[in-house]
């Protein structure tokens, strides 16, 4: 989509989203729509989107005849940085891609996913790492605990793109803490879910990032069944129930925040009236009338607190809990505990392509860090 008009309306369907305003932007700017463009320059400064250095040199040649003045105070020169978080474990770079973590049993021993391995590793108290390759699974990806029935859920899908030589598992994948037990749980034919939400009910919420449906598995499924068909989502990631368990909160990484009545299905926006920016949401989770976000697909990338509205179906406020920090790379999912969230700090998403090495990329360890969210 690419005409002036159709992603005006887009934008009036998806107020919250700085990618869509970009792309009206971009085709204000091809068809010379000047006041136009100056409005959405505008618009992205006030929700405090930052462009490259390459773009704030090309921005002002395309606005022919504006006074430069003009264009510069509507281009912010750089983003404010807040950096709150501390490493709080190394990954071995043996370990591949690590897309999540998270604290579990009763020693809140560190777990985390390698995609590209198709493994589970685990920090003991001595500070060594193990690692396990679970039969017939693939890409790990998304992970989430389960504390009242002592389970460890882990998404199994090909995300990463790559060819697989044989047919591995594609769903859910339980570790049980207190016995060495696995359990599967079967995703649809052609589902690939990735990021994982337990309830308090045990329910386990999946959404699948690449064909944009939401599903979900009660305690004593053996498989997942569907919530919102593929359609209605383009690309749903994060997770969230609300405090009640009769709503979910999803993170479209396009166009912004949805509600999903996990009874009926039924979807709706979440939306706000102040200048935010809603989309570009990676993970997600609720703490009390918060809704704690990594917004990687933002310019600055941002871990943000938004505020909740009493009925919970709109953003009222929002924290800056960190933003532009000099050792991101991207920040990934995680882990929210009481106070803190544990997080993938250095993602290397953009090292990899279809499920190995790009030219010239070398492994990384991956950085674990712990955000204090008060």
């Amino acid at each position: 989509m690419a005409d002036v008009e159709a992603l005006a309306r887009l934008g009036a369907d998806f107020p919250d989203s700085g990618s869509v305003r970009l792309r009206l932007l971009t085709a204000q700017l091809a068809v010379a729509d000047i006041e136009g463009a100056m409005a959405s320059l505008e618009w992205l400064y006030d929700r405090g989107y930052v462009f490259n250095e390459e773009s704030q040199a090309r921005i002002p040649q395309m606005f022919r005849g504006v006074e430069a003045g003009r264009i510069a105070e509507r281009l912010r020169a750089r983003p404010e940085v807040v950096e709150r978080s501390a490493i709080y474990a190394i990954v071995p770079k043996e370990a591949g891609l690590i897309e999540s973590a998270v604290l579990a049993g009763a020693d809140e021993a560190l777990i985390v996913t390698s995609v590209t391995l198709n493994q589970i590793w685990f920090l003991s108290e001595e500070g060594s790492w193990r690692s396990i390759v679970p039969p017939g699974v693939d890409d790990l990806s998304g992970i989430a605990v389960d504390p009242v029935r002592k389970m460890v859920w882990a998404a199994s899908s090909n995300i990463d793109g790559s060819d697989d030589d044989s047919e591995y598992f594609q769903g859910l994948l339980g570790l049980k803490l207190d016995v060495p037990d696995l359990v599967y749980v079967e995703a649809p034919e052609g589902v690939a879910v990735s990021d994982l939400h337990v309830a308090n009910d045990g329910t386990v919420y999946a959404s699948d990032p690449i064909g944009g449906g939401i599903y979900f598995a009660r305690p004593e499924d053996q498989n997942l069944s569907t919530l919102v068909p593929p359609g209605i989502f383009r690309s749903p990631q994060g997770l969230a129930t609300s405090a009640d368990g009769l709503s979910l909160y999803v993170s479209d990484y396009r166009y912004g925040l949805a509600l999903i009545d996990t009874r009926s299905g039924r979807v709706s926006r979440v939306g706000t009236d102040r200048p935010m920016l809603l989309d570009g949401i990676d993970a997600l989770w609720r703490r009390g009338n918060e809704l704690i976000a990594v917004q990687n697909g933002t310019s600055p990338m941002r871990i943000s607190a938004f505020k909740l509205s009493s009925d919970g179906q709109s953003i009222i406020g929002k924290r800056l809990l960190e933003q532009a920090h000099s050792e991101w790379t991207e920040p990934l999912s995680g882990f929210l505990a009481s106070d803190a969230l544990y997080y993938v700090g250095n993602g290397q998403w953009g090292n990899y392509k279809d499920g190995a090495l790009i030219a010239g990329a070398e492994p990384v360890s991956a950085q674990i860090r712990r955000l204090p969210l008060d």
